[in-house]
């Protein structure tokens, strides 16, 4: 495994359970060669004094060069993780009946970087966004649990180029499992009917 070490002086807002750790921050990253080249890789953050602070996703081209996935000790980064904070996404929104869901927004939901959307319940599509090099990482894992919880067998990933570019990532889009959104879907926000490309984000607003 990874282990950051932040600079002394710049452990305070991890200590104020911040989540993002800025490459101006780290003292060093100590680990093997390929780990500290791969991005997502799974990070433990300690002190200049050797304190455990964190568990996060290092993203060696990021500016943000590591987000946190947990400040407790004892919580490992592994599957039942990206299960469990999934199921309490999908367990917040029960019986909501828009017909497009913001079921999860990045750090709020404990999963740094990725964006869902759901549209069209069980028979719709879930539209990804993985801004992050953590999520991109655990994107098959993200995919699998996200059917499992919501019922809805259609996954798809939309890219945020700007975003991607800045992980040093590479910039895909496509399904994840089961059918592409069409070109065109319709949905209701606010009263306001909008015709929206699920599969770029872009959508106008209908007369």
């Amino acid at each position: 495994m990874l282990i950051i070490t932040i600079k002394q002086g710049k452990e305070k807002s991890l200590l104020d359970k911040q989540p993002w750790i800025y490459a101006s921050a780290v003292e060093r990253v100590d680990g093997k060669h390929e780990e500290r080249n791969k991005p997502g890789a799974t990070a433990l953050v300690q002190s200049s004094s050797g304190q455990f602070l964190a568990r996060a996703a290092y993203s060696p081209k990021s500016q943000i060069r590591a987000r946190v996935w947990s400040f407790d000790q004892s919580e490992a980064v592994d599957h039942a993780l990206i299960k469990r904070r999934i199921k309490a996404a999908v367990s917040a929104h029960a019986g909501a009946t828009q017909d497009t869901l913001h079921l999860i927004t990045g750090e709020a939901n404990g999963l740094p970087g990725l964006l869902v959307d759901w549209h069209g319940g069980k028979q719709g599509y879930l539209i990804c966004q993985f801004n992050a090099a953590g999520v991109d990482a655990w994107k098959v894992a993200i995919a699998k649990s996200l059917i499992a919880e919501t019922g809805c067998s259609n996954v798809y990933e939309q890219a945020d180029e700007l975003m991607r570019k800045g992980e040093g990532l590479p910039v895909v889009s496509g399904a994840l499992a089961g059918d592409e959104p069409p070109d065109e879907s319709f949905v209701t926000e606010k009263g306001q009917r909008f015709s929206v490309d699920l599969k770029t984000g872009k959508k106008r607003k209908l007369a």
